[in-house]
């Protein structure tokens, strides 16, 4: 029963990492260290949609939760594919879709996993719901005079003393958000070779300026002290029909669930939260002064355990692993380019389109000979494949907002 006042908190997790205990651990020790596993008027559920599959993993590397990190939160809800397909008859046998549309909440992918937390959320009643990584902690890094100075943060506090005047909030992002690893350019592939390559698979959201910064950090991205200090949430501007948001770091109001807009990509690639950002005009959204450290190498998995390295390694593109992680981002960016630009820029798609073959024609062949990796060259392809399937794939995302919308309507009409 809920109790008058109680705010129903639900922490989403999409995983897929034997780490994912670690990282929960670490998440309930912050909630409990900032005050909010013993306020009272506070509840605290944790949702989990794994995959089996992404690391070999076991169900039990999910739901073995420690019997004294259980007691610190209020309920647990896992979700696999049996608790899913039991959701998918539910809606089918109510009425409210059909098998066919389920498939295009459910289905496979990034949007669908998220999508089955956001789902079980609201149905369970929650009111916010916070989406955490598994690959990201709280902490934040900055670098003061060359060294490594780390900070806990408040995410889950943060996000829940601003969302209740917004539809969605988001946070900052610090550590290897890139994949981009640090290089020197030579006469095989210059700077300008490098930028015009970026350039053409990469959202407007990337700027060259910033990323090149990154670069010359060896792939690290530091948090800003001023962010950090700050008090202040900021509310996001539209550009290019687009509010920016990430899709972890984030929470999303759930107490009108009409106004809550479900997660797509096209099939094969990523762009859940690039897409969801494009259906944001009326809605508010605010970037709330917190961070989370994106170990997006999986390097620093000590860090859970306390251990504060005083410089971060150089992410240099010397290695199969770090070539191989370059390489499959610039895939998943180019299967969700097409779409984007569609959505943000339809007057001058098929311009934008020519531009980015004549580009990535002219590259290629460079960054194939600079990594030592001909496999860069089905980026092209890629583009074709994903440009002639662009309206279909526009279609879908219609679809699944007005496929989630009954969805909406449904739990809407209950008391």
């Amino acid at each position: 029963m809920q109790k008058n006042n109680e705010i129903k908190v639900g922490i989403g997790f999409a995983t897929g990492r034997k780490s994912f205990q670690k990282v929960l651990r670490t998440n309930i020790s912050n909630w409990e260290e900032s005050g909010l596993v013993e306020n009272k008027r506070i509840s605290l559920n944790v949702f989990v949609a794994y995959d089996l599959h992404y690391n070999k993993t076991k169900v039990t590397d999910y739901t073995n939760i420690h019997p004294d990190l259980v007691k610190r939160i209020d309920s647990s809800t896992f979700i696999g594919s049996v608790s899913t397909q039991e959701e998918i008859d539910y809606l089918v046998r109510e009425n409210v879709l059909t098998l066919e549309e389920t498939k295009k909440i459910f289905g496979r992918g990034y949007a669908a996993k998220r999508n089955a937390v956001l789902y079980n959320a609201i149905k369970k009643n929650m009111d916010y719901l916070v989406f955490l990584d598994d690959d990201e902690y709280p902490m934040a890094v900055t670098n003061t005079r060359d060294t490594a100075i780390w900070g806990g943060q408040f995410v889950l506090s943060e996000h829940l003393k601003n969302i209740k005047n917004a539809d969605i909030t988001h946070g900052h992002h610090c550590g290897y958000i890139s994949p981009i690893p640090y290089m020197e350019f030579n006469d095989i592939m210059t700077e300008g070779d490098f930028r015009s390559f970026i350039e053409a698979i990469s959202n407007d959201i990337v700027k060259w300026d910033s990323l090149k910064a990154v670069m010359k950090n060896g792939g690290i991205t530091y948090a800003d002290t001023s962010i950090l200090t700050s008090h202040d949430a900021v509310e996001v501007v539209e550009e290019n029909h687009s509010k920016f948001i990430s899709g972890a770091n984030l929470c999303i109001n759930l107490t009108n669930p009409k106004r809550v807009f479900p997660f797509y990509n096209p099939p094969g690639a990523r762009g859940e939260d690039t897409f969801l950002a494009t259906c944001l005009s009326d809605r508010k959204v605010l970037r709330v002064p917190c961070y989370t450290f994106h170990d997006g190498f999986s390097t620093y998995n000590h860090l859970l355990e306390g251990v504060l390295p005083i410089k971060l390694k150089f992410i240099r593109a010397d290695n199969e692993k770090v070539t191989t992680r370059f390489y499959n981002a610039c895939i998943g960016w180019i299967r969700y380019k097409p779409l984007l630009l569609y959505i943000t820029h339809r007057d001058c798609y098929e311009e934008k389109i020519k531009e980015m073959r004549e580009e990535l024609k002219d590259t290629l062949p460079k960054i194939c000979e600079y990594f030592g990796k001909p496999e860069f060259m089905n980026i092209l392809s890629e583009l074709e494949k994903y440009h002639k399937n662009v309206e279909k794939h526009y279609g879908e995302f219609l679809e699944t907002q007005s496929i989630w919308a009954k969805i909406m309507a449904y739990f809407a009409k209950r008391i």
